[in-house]
């Protein structure tokens, strides 16, 4: 955005006057001060406001003028800024026009000198400079020889004009002055072949400057892909590095926490002593950071009492908020997990985690010989290498935000279907429905939150934008037991409704997000609550998403990272579960990916502790005991850990196909009897799943063209309905409508109900044309 400051007197305005900018439908046009000084366009509300206050300003670098009408232009800047601006008359607005367009150039230039400035100060000597030094050198040297025979092309050309002018009139005069006519005509002879030599020596002076610029052109792009190839190997072997040092580590711990314990085998202890210590050496003990929340009080003000002791108790926090990023005011716990298992669940424990038990599946599904035969895998990834220089020259001329972004991004499924990926492991809600403690309910979903982020660990493609009304439906109820429809209910920002049911849960949520650019990385911060309500308990949950980093969005290999806070609250009982995503680094001595946790009671008790990974499994081991403090940390000894969460890992040929999972293979599976906006009949995304990446760009850009013819006829019709003060209409959802949720009391997009009943009689008259 722009700083906004006021307009100094003393600085060199460029221009300054009075012009009338759009401002809204109901006020039209108003007259405000406008003041054009340093490249950047300002306006007040009058001349005297120019001292104190400035209602706003548009930098002229990168901006865009369009001249509509005879008296009316706008200055647009990159799609973020845009002034509708109107003057007296023609010749008013031709003044302003022309007083921007020398601005923006000044600054252009300015900006030109500033760049070279820098880029001389940080050339280096290294052997590459001076390649490209001598590149330079030797471009200019031919290019001024190019200027040198242009400048002399020119003189002889204004030359022979000359002597063809003088020679024309002794023509007619040949017969009496034939030494004159033989002078005029030798000069001119002479002329003609000097004008021949010289364009023979621009020529070849062109052509030997064309020819070194395509011979240097080949080195740099070759220098260009060397570099780039060389630090995508540097980025992969620091990585590589730094998972082999967290092996070695976690390898080294594993062997120093089997040695024998030298003070236990060499005393004498009494038998109390032996059952003391008997369990001390099959226990594994560990960290887990829970951050701080705050609980509902008791009457007697008791919170979070199981670190009262700590002088860090909670303070009170609004229901059902969460923080993505609160890195202040953790708590470390040290937790002491028994290992001595019964040889029963030693043995279910490792058939979970070699992914030899089949999934828990719902009550509510239906017989085996119901279920339908899905696909389980799609076709493969075609090799499209990305030509950014194709891309560039498509945008030409564009504005940003009607600039489309290839496929090549890209895989084919949309957000609507990406988000169902989420209740990939609804068995996990299933098994926590079963659940008759309310603390270890909570673990289970806590567990299943942690599941939505498994897939992205090896999937870095970004997902289709949906348009406005484009709805997904997906029926799992013969064999997973639940269904569910999502809805782009909003484009701009964007904003996805999603309701799923299941015989035991109902699970409902509304998702948007915020993008920012950190140089390096791209960060995503997603928007909305989710909605969880057991049906037997009437136990209701809500969480938020934590933040994601996508890295290495400029140089490297895509990879992505999760970290934050994730607060999840029981609002019938007062429950409440503490989940801290630890960032990545490279140097951390801990497992990467790492997410811990805790689940208190309503007094703020730990009951449950957490520990695992978002891209592997999650344990849960319920608290036995509390110790005493040691070294100022909170210590807890846990029952034996259970596996409540564990991935099952695509197969290794799923590379050829954007390394989907089988359940995401069958979620843009056609089937029949669908809405007509539903997701798998979108052709874009349909042509690009085929492998025609080039009919999907075209459709894709076709698509996205009427979307914005869709959207200016209905601001026309807004436009139209307050100029006749009617009530503006707004756009409103097929499938869900904007209520106050009664939980959490804030707006939310709930179900109203009817899909599926319009799905059985094939009724879709109320769906918009959006394909």
């Amino acid at each position: 955005m722009a700083e906004f400051k006021p307009a100094n007197t003393g600085s060199s305005i460029d221009m300054k006057g009075y012009l009338h900018k759009w401002t809204n439908y109901f006020k039209g046009y108003q007259k405000r001060w406008f003041v054009l000084s340093n490249g950047v366009l300002s306006y007040y509300r009058n001349h005297s406001e120019m001292s104190h206050t400035c209602r706003g300003s548009i930098r002229l670098q990168g901006a865009i003028i369009h001249a509509d009408e005879s008296c009316t232009f706008a200055l647009s800047n990159s799609g973020s800024n845009t002034f509708h601006l109107k003057a007296a008359n023609e010749a008013e607005r031709q003044k302003w026009i022309t007083a921007i367009e020398l601005a923006k150039s000044k600054v252009i230039r300015q900006q030109d000198l500033e760049d070279e400035e820098e880029y001389d100060n940080n050339a280096g000597d290294s052997s590459d400079n001076k390649n490209i030094d001598e590149m330079i050198k030797s471009l200019t040297s031919k290019f001024n020889g190019v200027q040198t025979c242009t400048e002399l092309l020119t003189r002889h050309y204004t030359a022979l004009t000359k002597a063809i002018a003088d020679t024309e009139p002794t023509i007619s005069t040949a017969s009496e002055k034939p030494q004159e006519v033989t002078a005029k005509i030798k000069a001119l002879n002479e002329r003609s072949a000097l004008f021949r030599l010289t364009s023979g020596a621009v020529l070849r002076a062109a052509t030997d400057y064309l020819h070194l610029v395509e011979k240097d052109g080949k080195r740099w792009l070759k220098q260009m892909t060397y570099e780039h190839e060389q630090r995508g190997r540097l980025q992969q072997m620091v990585e590589q590095l730094a998972r082999q040092h967290s092996s070695l580590e976690q390898a080294a711990k594993f062997r120093v926490s089997k040695l024998p314990n030298s003070s236990t085998g060499t005393s004498a202890h009494s038998d109390d002593d032996e059952g003391e210590f008997y369990d001390a050496q099959d226990e594994n003990e560990f960290v887990v950071q829970v951050p701080l929340i705050g609980h509902r009080r008791s009457s007697s003000g008791i919170s979070f009492t199981s670190l009262a002791s700590e002088g860090r108790g909670a303070g009170v926090e609004n229901e059902g908020e969460s923080s993505s990023d609160n890195e202040e005011g953790d708590t470390t716990i040290s937790v002491i997990a028994r290992r001595n298992k019964s040889p029963i669940a030693a043995a279910e424990d490792v058939a979970v985690s070699n992914g030899t038990v089949a999934p828990v599946t719902s009550s509510s599904a239906m017989p085996a010989a119901k279920k339908r035969q899905r696909r389980t895998r799609i076709p493969d990834k075609p090799y499209k290498p990305l030509n950014l220089w194709s891309i560039m020259r498509n945008c030409i001329g564009k504005e940003l935000t009607k600039i489309p972004m290839p496929v090549n991004f890209s895989e084919p499924l949309s957000m609507l279907q990406r988000l169902v990926e989420d209740y990939e492991y609804s068995e996990i809600l299933d098994k926590a429905a079963m659940a008759s403690d309310s603390c270890e309910q909570l673990a289970y979903v806590a567990a299943f939150t942690v599941s939505s982020y498994a897939t992205t660990s090896n999937r870095t493609a970004k997902p289709f934008n949906p348009l406005l009304g484009e709805t997904y439906e997906l029926d799992r109820t013969d064999d997973l037991g639940w269904k569910c429809i999502s809805e782009q209910v909003s484009h701009h920002p964007p904003v996805v409704a999603q309701h799923c049911e299941s015989k035991n849960w109902i699970c409902h949520q509304e998702f948007s997000m915020t993008s920012s650019f950190k140089g390096k990385y791209l960060q995503v911060k997603p928007l909305g609550m989710t909605h969880l309500t057991f049906l037997s308990s009437g136990n209701h949950y809500t969480w938020r998403k934590v933040t994601t980093n996508v890295n290495n969005i400029i140089l490297g290999k895509l990879w992505v990272d999760h970290h934050g806070d994730m607060e999840i609250v029981n609002h019938k009982t007062g429950d409440k579960c503490a989940l801290k995503f630890i960032p990545y680094s490279y140097f951390s001595p801990s497992e990467q990916r790492k997410v811990t946790g805790a689940v208190m009671n309503a007094k703020g008790e730990v009951v449950w502790v957490l520990n695992g990974t978002w891209d592997n499994k999650m344990e849960a081991s319920k608290v036995a005991e509390k110790r005493s403090q040691v070294k100022g940390k909170q210590v807890l000894e846990t029952e034996a850990p259970v596996v409540v969460w564990q991935r099952r890992w695509p197969p290794l040929e799923a590379e050829k196909y954007y390394n989907f999972s089988e359940f995401a293979c069958q979620l843009n599976e056609l089937e029949e009897g669908v809405a007509p906006t539903d997701s798998r009949l979108r052709p874009d995304q349909r042509l690009m799943e085929e492998g025609d990446w080039d009919q999907s760009n075209e459709k894709k850009e076709s698509l996205e063209n009427k979307q914005r013819a869709t959207r200016r006829a209905r601001e026309l019709e807004a436009e139209l309905a307050a100029q006749e003060g009617r009530p503006v209409p707004q756009y409103e959802p097929i499938w869900f409508k904007k209520e106050m949720e009664p939980i959490t009391n804030s707006v939310h997009h709930l179900y109203k109900g009817g899909y599926w009943e319009c799905k059985e009689k094939q009724n879709w008259s109320v769906c918009p044309d959006i394909f």
